[in-house]
């Protein structure tokens, strides 16, 4: 074996995986940035890792296995536009109007773009594209999630998304977007859908949508590393530090959140000793960046919430008036049913679960929560307090429908036994 070659000869198929989970993003961006092409990128990222599950498991996981992606996916991306002059042409024009772009002064000098992907993300966000589509875009794209964890995050099906992702990448076509950071006067319209996007990462890592595990750590650092550097970019812009400091607040808990078994441990059964408190204390600094000043934005008041939870030394003591006057403030800015849902659920903490399971009720025919299965599941919690068995275990049965992992599964399997009578 080469020096490019490490000793896993023998491994292919997990370590092909995991690699192209973390070089996806950088790989897609830095192919986008030299051919202009989302499609084009996507396809030839695919090849790459097709060749690799040829090449790796005899030839050894390479030492640098995102150059050798980058590698081989450039040159299949060359050698499709030899064979199809129409592309290549299509491409000629592309690769000339960025270069007319990259010649250009930029808007600030002094202002450094430390990682291609943070230009795709903006791309993503770009008004031309219908704002339905541009988070879900990124989250494809650029954090890797497939288009079923995708629409899962959004709550629609997932040929709906499908449909949704076709028409975005058409658009950026169409439309010739440009592959760039955008300039200063452009940032306002565009930073809240790439905020949007990153915390969807994030959220996807903090709890997945599918698979044999709770949490999938590498999108949450991931999403924490992209807020990081939007950070260093925008120093001033406070929602950016709200987002980073509800972030932080939340991944300080990843330790406690499992068993030995990987199995859920809810917040109030967690060792509060296990969370990452340096953490938690760079958090709550962004937080108080976040409410200074004028009114704050969702993710400050977002973070404001989760800078509670853990301040709290158990969960009876957590300051639940001022978690609902939080919840209040965040629904008006953000009306959605997930945020109705929370505050429920807070409500109940701070009134009984009487009068949270009256909130939920109104939430019922919500289409936008026909599919979610934590509403179930907390209306069934709420039901099981309250002595309700029989309706508690039917929510349960719901729940373990809709439910994608197999941690919250058997969680919801034990609930479902302990208020099941023989």
């Amino acid at each position: 074996m080469s020096g490019e070659e490490s000793a896993g000869a023998g491994i292919a198929g997990s370590s092909v995986e995991a690699v192209f989970r973390e070089e996806r993003g950088r790989l897609l961006a830095s192919l986008v940035h030299r051919f202009g092409d989302l499609d084009l990128a996507e396809e030839v990222a695919s090849e790459a890792i097709e060749a690799a599950l040829v090449h790796w498991p005899t030839d050894g996981v390479p030492t640098r296995p995102g150059a050798w992606l980058l590698t081989t996916a450039r040159r299949r991306a060359v050698d499709r536009l030899r064979r199809d002059r129409v592309l290549a042409t299509r491409l000629a024009v592309l690769q000339a109007e960025a270069e007319r772009a990259d010649h250009a002064p930029p808007a600030d000098a002094d202002r450094d773009l430390p990682d291609d992907r943070l230009a795709l993300f903006f791309t993503c966000a770009h008004p031309a594209l219908a704002a339905q589509d541009r988070g879900a875009l990124t989250l494809r794209f650029l954090a890797g999630l497939t288009t079923a964890e995708v629409a899962r995050a959004y709550l629609v099906p997932s040929a709906t998304m499908a449909q949704r992702l076709v028409r975005a990448k058409r658009k950026i076509r169409d439309a010739r977007i440009p592959f760039r950071v955008p300039g200063a006067d452009e940032l306002p319209e565009r930073l809240p859908t790439v905020l949007q996007a990153i915390y969807s990462v994030f959220t996807e890592g903090y709890a997945a949508s599918s698979g044999p595990d709770l949490q999938r750590t590498d999108l949450a650092e991931e999403a924490i590393r992209l807020a990081r550097i939007l950070r260093r970019l925008l120093p001033a812009e406070r929602e950016v530090a709200g987002l980073l400091g509800l972030m932080l607040l939340i991944h300080a808990r990843r330790a406690a959140r499992t068993g030995p078994d990987g199995g859920i441990v809810l917040l109030d059964d967690q060792d509060r000793t296990r969370w990452d408190h340096p953490m938690i204390d760079e958090g709550r600094g962004l937080v108080v960046v976040a409410l200074t000043g004028r009114a704050p934005g969702p993710y400050g008041v977002q973070a404001a919430i989760a800078a509670l939870h853990d301040e709290a030394p158990e969960l009876a003591s957590t300051d639940w008036p001022q978690v609902v006057a939080l919840y209040d403030v965040l629904l008006g800015l953000v009306p959605s049913p997930v945020v109705a849902l929370n505050r429920a659920a807070a409500v109940a903490m701070r009134d009984g679960p009487g009068a949270g399971l009256a909130l939920l009720d109104e939430l019922a025919d919500d289409p936008r929560l026909r599919g979610y299965h934590l509403y179930p599941a907390t209306r069934a919690d709420l039901l099981r307090r309250l002595g309700r068995l029989d309706e508690a275990a039917a929510a349960y049965r719901q729940a373990l429908t809709l439910v994608g992992t197999e941690p919250e599964r058997a969680h919801l399997r034990r609930r479902l036994e302990s208020v099941t009578t023989d």
